[in-house]
């Protein structure tokens, strides 16, 4: 095979592996910080190659641009590009390797009894069959770009026990992906010497045995260079995570990148918070969204979400987003194991449901989808005071030029309320995920838990949201501690005077939405 046809090759090896045991074939992403090579640099930086390669043909495999897509909608939601490759990509030999050469700056690097390997342990989520994570995707260029998409932080797993096999659920929160651990990794990695096309070179090698002479040549004098130039501009970029407490799995501050990018301060603001469910979208049209209710458009709030997973306003694939976006509409979230659920208690918890909850969280409720001020809701300040008035303005100058261009983004003073499909799954709860379970959530404040572990996917039935105590929990989960600045848990009394047995009944009945 030649050398033409081996670089060709190696971005249909790329896809093959990545797409090992899909069902369904394949039908043929604000801040943009490049986290390394940009498609457009590979395509700047390789036209000598081309013309080494010589004609038309050449010139096509310099230009190439292939997303990955695919027929079923829920491996699409899984695995497909939505164009997050242009700002927050890798190349993807490059990133596939990078956990075996620096295991050392991976969570719990030590231990052995470190759960999961890998990324694993970083919380991307891995189905039997593929040779990538879930929330990743594959853009086909001259150098394979892998990307996230929304399913990175929109899957999640549950365990009914230790050691059991977790059942994956698309659309919940990911509550155990660490995003910052996985900038972080990749921040440490390329400050080590090993960052290197000596060695990296060879551990791709063996990855993929058919890497050619000329890919190899590619990546030492292009593509680890640039990737190594881009994580060090980044880890500079995102300097602003070292000024705060961490965020541990399952959040995420969504703005941070913004203001920086529109010149806004940074370091003082603490906007972390939960990363949300996406089910059931349709009924939220028009609804205030976001934790402080400061936009009401759907598709503004799906447009924003790319952008922060790596998609720039020329790269944003909007078909594939759309194809999701469409999907996730009318998702169901999973109901809750009927077994499990004390029925003869379900209709008592109906009644307080709707003499203490409805208004707010119910769809017919007058206050849905509405923002509670501050002074009443009372919880943790810090997310709404992070996206600030000349946010908002910044905020709706994005997308310029380009028909989605942002117009909906305001200013609020509280948090919104939100409906309650899938509530079981959405722990740990508040905006900033600082109460572990509903049973914590229903008790004052001044009882609820000062310190637990997040990230853990055995689920408590008993009290409604997952393990965050215990061994176990301690050993697989990230210490959440609701003392820090941005992770208070107090406020949001509602239904902290019921009696115990009223207490109960609610559960039971909250188990059932």
């Amino acid at each position: 095979m030649g050398e033409l046809d081996a670089w060709r090759a190696t971005g249909r090896r790329a896809l093959r592996v990545a797409r090992l045991g899909r069902q369904g074939g394949p039908l043929r992403q604000p801040p943009r910080y490049a986290l390394t090579i940009s498609l457009r640099d590979v395509v700047m930086l390789t036209v000598l190659a081309a013309v080494v390669l010589g004609g038309t043909s050449a010139y096509q495999v310099v230009k190439r641009d292939q997303p990955e897509t695919y027929r079923e909608i829920e491996d699409h939601f899984k695995y497909g590009s939505i164009g997050s490759e242009a700002g927050l990509g890798i190349p993807y030999w490059l990133w596939l390797v990078l956990p075996q050469i620096f295991p050392q700056y991976l969570p719990d690097a030590g231990q052995k009894d470190a759960p999961g390997e890998g990324y694993a342990r970083l919380g991307f989520v891995y189905e039997a069959g593929h040779a990538r994570p879930i929330g990743t995707s594959i853009r086909e260029t001259l150098v394979p770009m892998q990307g996230l998409n929304c399913a990175m932080c929109h899957v999640g797993t549950v365990q009914q026990t230790t050691g059991a096999p977790p059942q994956i659920i698309l659309g919940m929160p990911a509550h155990q992906f660490n995003f910052e651990g996985y900038l972080r990794f990749l921040f440490a990695s390329v400050k080590d010497d090993n960052f290197s096309p000596d060695v990296l070179i060879p551990a791709i090698q063996q990855a993929n045995p058919r890497f050619s002479w000329l890919d190899a040549q590619l990546y030492r004098y292009v593509v680890i260079p640039r990737t190594r130039a881009g994580l060090l501009k980044s880890s500079k970029d995102f300097s602003w995570i070292d000024d705060r407490p961490p965020m541990g799995p399952g959040r995420v501050d969504t703005f941070a990148r913004y203001k920086q990018d529109f010149g806004l301060p940074v370091k003082n603001d603490v906007g972390t918070v939960d990363l949300p469910a996406l089910w059931n979208q349709r009924i939220r049209r028009h609804m205030w969204l976001h934790w402080d209710g400061n936009n009401n458009s759907v598709d503004e709030r799906n447009i924003s979400a790319a952008l922060g997973s790596g998609a720039t306003d020329t790269s944003l694939d909007r078909p594939a987003l759309q194809r999701v976006a469409d999907w996730i509409s009318d998702l169901q979230p999973p109901a809750f194991p009927e077994e499990k659920i004390n029925m003869s208690l379900v209709q008592e918890g109906r009644l307080i449901y709707q003499a203490q909850c409805l208004e707010c969280h119910s769809v017919q409720g007058r206050q849905i989808g509405q923002v509670v001020p501050i002074a009443e809701i009372g919880t943790d300040p810090e997310r709404l005071n992070a996206f600030t008035t000349a946010l908002a303005e910044k905020m709706n100058t994005f997308g310029t030029g380009q028909p989605w261009k942002f117009s909906h983004f305001r200013k609020t003073n509280g948090y919104t309320n939100m409906p309650l499909d899938g509530i079981w799954l959405r722990g740990p709860f508040l905006h900033n995920g600082s109460v572990p379970t509903l049973r914590d959530l229903l008790t004052p404040p001044d009882q609820r838990p000062a310190v637990f572990y997040t990230g853990y996917s055995v689920y408590n039935y008993k009290d409604v949201g997952f393990v965050t105590s215990g061994p176990d929990a301690e050993r697989n989960g990230h210490r959440f501690d609701t003392r820090v600045r941005g992770n208070g848990n107090g406020g949001h009394t509602y239904g902290t005077n019921l009696s115990p047995q009223e207490r109960e009944a609610l559960l039971e009945y909250l188990k059932t939405q």
